[in-house]
């Protein structure tokens, strides 16, 4: 019954599975789930993203644009920053507590059954995502909603969300990332991701290394499918900087859309912007109905990407940012000293095991160089979080001056020890960035009261 349930102890019952960061490259056990639930998974349309940075933002500037058309959307993403319920959104707010304890409730039988099975063969279980990702299908056919907007955990080909068959796949920028899962290259990657292309479906990727375009333009031709590439039939034409944003005007498929707000920094979240516009176009009219830009400039004012260039406090600036590998990092220093006019920046890093903390480490010397020398290396509550000692000799090796490291392994004596430092910058023009992995940013926004 549904008093059995909390959404603390279905969270709890997501844990005790395989974790996030191990996903199985299986797909049996979730079409066996989608069987035992009568395939809620085609109960809507689905748009589609994969790609290795920008799906969060991208799929809530495309879900923005549904909404300002009248369309009741559930929106799947991941990781979360507060709560589990954040990953499952129904007209771009969380899934309310009852509903997510009334779905699971229902379903969890039908877990059970899939547990089972798989460990009658000898298979791990459901994993945490895997179940989690059935729960969402589950929800948005539900409730009901009208499209869904849905993103990969991770990859492509064999991640639990493929069992949908998106009407438009969206594929955003792919660099290096999971290498160890994915590919060396990225070509390899991009064959991975190209796994959620399916026939008679529609192709929008934002612009792309030569080898991964390659992949996914041959993934589109051998299915049959329409495509379209960012710098090629669609993208950003007229960019400058403004309050609280920047202001757009953006090429799309079939129209152009001049003086589009966007309240996020940084090109990156200009060109995400372009493929958000790029993969309504393909979802309404094939890429061949232009929009109506009153409705596109409405969805762009409402649009907003916590945890990506985020400011949390101000008197000094404290800005927090997810990104979580090199080319990440790369554009979120390049957005924040266009956005923000601090003369210096204190640096708050942690960093996942399973991530290149080397390269992070030498991406941010690169791109910051003299304006961010202090740095103060802390480590998250994940047990994936490589210890705070650690990182400092990463940082040692990529560049950065002993005495201009610090230690911290706890986030809030971290925040403590650089605001101070940036305190003390004798123009008060100092700030605080909080960047290098998810979790940690999460805790940050809960300590600073953005949670």
């Amino acid at each position: 019954m549904i008093d059995e349930y909390s959404v603390e102890s279905v969270y709890a019952d997501l844990l005790a599975r395989a974790p996030e960061n191990k996903m199985e490259p299986r797909m049996a056990p979730m079409w066996r789930a989608m069987e035992l639930l009568g395939e809620p998974q085609k109960a809507y349309p689905v748009i589609h993203l994969t790609g290795t940075n920008g799906k969060t933002s991208t799929a809530r500037i495309i879900e923005a644009g549904l909404r300002a058309h009248n369309l009741r959307t559930g929106r799947y993403t991941s990781p979360h920053l507060s709560k589990v319920t954040e990953r499952i959104s129904i007209d771009g707010e969380p899934v309310p507590d009852e509903t997510f304890v009334r779905i699971w409730d229902e379903i969890h039988p039908y877990l059970q059954i899939v547990d089972a099975e798989l460990e009658a063969e000898g298979d791990p279980r459901l994993t945490y995502f895997e179940a989690l990702t059935v729960l969402g299908f589950a929800i948005f056919a539900d409730e009901p909603v009208d499209v869904v907007v849905l993103e990969v955990g991770l990859g492509g080909i064999t991640d639990a969300t493929n069992v949908a068959d998106g009407t438009v796949s969206v594929v955003t920028p792919i660099s290096l990332d999971h290498t160890d899962l994915l590919g060396d290259t990225p070509g390899e990657i991009a064959l991975e991701k190209s796994g959620i292309i399916k026939a008679s479906g529609f192709l929008i990727s934002a612009a792309q290394p030569a080898d991964a375009a390659q992949v996914l333009l041959e993934k589109a031709q051998e299915l049959g499918v329409p495509y379209r590439f960012e710098g090629v039939e669609f993208g950003v034409q007229e960019r400058s900087v403004a309050v609280g944003g920047q202001l757009l005007t953006i090429q799309g498929l079939a129209g152009r859309y001049p003086d589009l707000l966007l309240p996020l920094h940084g090109a990156h979240q200009a060109e995400n912007a372009a493929v958000a516009v790029a993969a309504l176009e393909a979802f309404f009219g094939a890429g061949e109905r232009e929009l109506e830009v009153e409705l596109l400039q409405d969805a762009f004012a409402l649009v907003s990407s916590p945890g990506r260039l985020e400011v949390l406090r101000t008197a000094p600036t404290v800005v927090v940012d997810a990104a979580h590998n090199p080319a990440g990092i790369k554009v979120t220093a390049e957005a924040l000293q266009e956005a923000f006019s601090f003369s210096k920046l204190v640096l708050v890093l942690g960093v996942l095991r399973e991530k290149d903390a080397i390269q992070i480490l030498e991406q941010l010397r690169d791109s910051l160089g003299e304006f961010a020398e202090e740095i103060c290396l802390t480590q998250s509550d994940s047990p994936r979080a490589i210890p705070a000692g650690e990182l400092a000799e990463l940082a040692l090796d990529a560049g950065f001056e002993e005495q201009n490291i610090h230690i911290a392994e706890k986030l809030d004596e971290a925040l403590v020890w650089a605001v101070e430092r940036a305190e003390a910058h004798e123009d008060l023009s100092g700030a605080v960035l909080v960047t290098g992995s998810i979790t940690l940013v999460a805790e940050a926004r809960i300590l600073l009261g953005k949670a």
